[in-house]
Parts: structure tokens; C-alpha cells; sequence
């Protein structure tokens, strides 16, 4: 198993001197290659499931296993090298640099996992980023800032961006979130392109009908277990 969640619990304080119990005893499998979509009510934990799964969140209880490795929240070279080299991230606003081209956006974590590469011109993945865009079908916008591309079209670079190390696990947090329902559907293809092509496992958070349907396996998350 691949993805390997074991009674996992977290709460969070609720403001009045109490605590709110988030998640509790939650379990879920995923076989490496698998798709699955999680989704429920807002404030059911959705995206605290999805943080813990890239270990940006510690947990208060449970184990987490990915590709048979324990997760260690005390090791954080352990944690560091998961997220830079294992665990893709969409989110919902993209959180493209506006500084930066699209082309720059895509090859950014390769920068900060190779602190020596001064240069987004002498990076080693060029092809493997080449072969991303073209795929996404985004090679004519990648001298763009983010601020003149559409919704459609910052998603597929975001998308490129989080495909960029190569993750074993990629984690979409609503990546429809912001999107007509064309770009939506457009966005829901190439997830499943992404899935079937490279064998990239995906755990994605979502209220949309449609894009949970394209997943192959589903979860309602509900009073803290799925």
C-alpha cells in the first residue's frame, strides 16, 4: 500500500477554551498509482486530511506511511526531502509567484531543491518541463506573468509546476475551485491524464460532482472518518 493512514486524529482549539475535534480515527488506503477523491461539507477537515498527507501538518495521534516509510514529524530532513522530492501540491489559488513567467512559476521547486542552480536556464529538467507544457498545451504563454493568464491556463501551470520533481503523490486541493465549469472539466482531464500517463497518484479534496466522478475511487469525509 502505498498511502497508509492509521487512526489519525487532530483537533484544533475553537476559541473559547475548548477544542474541536477535526479528525478521528480516520483510516485510508491508497494503492500506489490510485485516484481517489475525497469530499464532504465545508469544515469537515477536508483540507487538514490533505495537509497531513504532505506533511504539512502534524497530526495529534495516528501513523502515516507513505511507500512503506513511517513519517517522522521530528525529522524534518526526512519531511523536507519528502516535499521536494515525493509529494506534489495543487491548490485552489494556484499561488503562482507574480514576479515570475509561467515558465519560471514551473521550474521553481527544481531551484529551491537545488540551491547551487543560480539559473532557470541551466536547470537539468528543461526536457522533462518541455515535455510537461506541451502536454498541458500552455508552450505559446510560458514568457507570460501570471496576471495575463486566464484561470484555465494558470491551473495548467500550476499543474506543471507541482509535476515539475516528479512526485510520487500528487495532492489537489479544490483545483477547480476558482473555474468555469470548461476550464473545470479541462482541469478534471488532465488529472486524469496525469494519472493514467505517468502513474501519478493523486488524493484530491473537492465539492464538485464532476470532478470527484472522474476519480477512481471516492470518500465522503464525515464527522472526522471517511
Amino acid at each position: 500500500m502505498f498511502v497508509e493512514l492509521n487512526n489519525i486524529q487532530k483537533s484544533f482549539a475553537d476559541g473559547s477554551g475548548g477544542v474541536r475535534k477535526v479528525l478521528d480515527g480516520l483510516d485510508l488506503r491508497v494503492e500506489q498509482g490510485g485516484f481517489v477523491a475525497v469530499t464532504g461539507v465545508s469544515g469537515t477537515g477536508k483540507t487538514t486530511l490533505l495537509n497531513i498527507l504532505g506533511t504539512l501538518l502534524q497530526p495529534d495521534g495516528g501513523t502515516y506511511h507513505l511507500g512503506g516509510e513511517r513519517i517522522s514529524y521530528d525529522d524534518e530532513k526526512q519531511l523536507l526531502h519528502l516535499r521536494n522530492q515525493q509529494i506534489g501540491f495543487m491548490f485552489q489559488d494556484f499561488r503562482l509567484l507574480p514576479q515570475l513567467t509561467a515558465w519560471q512559476n514551473i521550474l521553481l521547486p527544481v531551484m529551491a531543491a537545488n540551491p547551487a542552480v543560480r539559473s532557470f536556464d541551466n536547470v537539468s529538467v528543461k526536457p522533462w518541463a518541455e515535455e510537461l507544457t506541451q502536454k498541458m498545451g500552455i508552450e505559446g504563454i510560458l514568457k507570460q506573468l501570471p496576471e495575463t493568464l486566464s484561470g484555465g491556463e494558470k491551473s495548467r501551470v500550476a499543474l506543471c509546476r507541482s509535476l515539475i520533481m516528479r512526485p510520487k503523490l500528487l495532492l489537489a486541493d479544490e483545483p477547480t475551485g476558482q473555474l468555469d465549469s470548461h476550464h473545470a472539466a479541462e482541469v478534471a482531464q488532465l488529472l486524469k491524464t496525469v494519472n493514467e500517463q505517468f502513474g501519478t497518484t493523486i488524493v484530491l479534496v473537492t465539492h464538485s460532482e464532476e470532478l470527484a466522478n472522474i476519480a477512481l475511487e471516492r470518500y465522503v469525509l464525515k464527522e472526522g472518518k471517511l
